[in-house]
């Protein structure tokens, strides 16, 4: 798997998954713009809100992340935390694998995630009992905010990438 935004019909495959669906009143979007793709939007506390999402339409990932150790990304941030969130058919629809990072405002940064660092969450909290990610498993991907801090954000994505394991 190798997403870039050099195309700019990528834009259409990402849709929003904000803090209304609570009540809350969150916005955020996915654009591509001169081949980068940012998640940007404002975060509001407002009515028990507090986080805005992303999610890249569902795929079939499972020939190419079978042999995958994890996933690359190259990025710039804002200065806030963000997680990459990754659906796996072995968790339940309201549940999901992420892993949280910061990158660098300044810079362009890469940074690799091997499949032991995602957790499995379900609305936030922690399951203890679900198995390690299967990469064969996964069939969606997408970019959560959800730091507890009012605002706008913007993550700029020039590419997503998996590492394959050496043969």
């Amino acid at each position: 798997m190798s997403l870039n935004f050099n195309d700019p019909s990528e834009q259409q495959r990402w849709h929003s998954v904000d803090d209304g669906v609570m009540g809350g009143v969150s916005q955020s979007r996915f654009s591509v713009i001169k081949g980068e793709g940012r998640f940007h939007g404002e975060v509001s506390l407002e009515n028990g809100g507090g986080f805005a999402s992303v999610r890249r339409e569902p795929n079939s990932f499972e020939t190419t992340l079978a042999d995958a150790q994890g996933v690359v990304l190259t990025v710039r941030g804002d200065g806030r935390t963000y997680q990459l969130r990754l659906k796996s058919t072995s968790l339940g629809n309201a549940s999901a694998y992420r892993v949280k990072f910061t990158p660098s405002r300044d810079a362009w940064e890469t940074l690799y995630f091997p499949w032991s660092a995602f957790e499995a969450v379900r609305r936030g909290t922690l399951l203890g009992d679900a198995p390690a990610v299967t990469p064969s498993e996964i069939h969606q991907l997408g970019f959560l905010i959800a730091d507890r801090t009012a605002g706008p954000f913007c993550l700029q994505v020039s590419a997503i990438n998996v590492v394959l394991c050496k043969r």
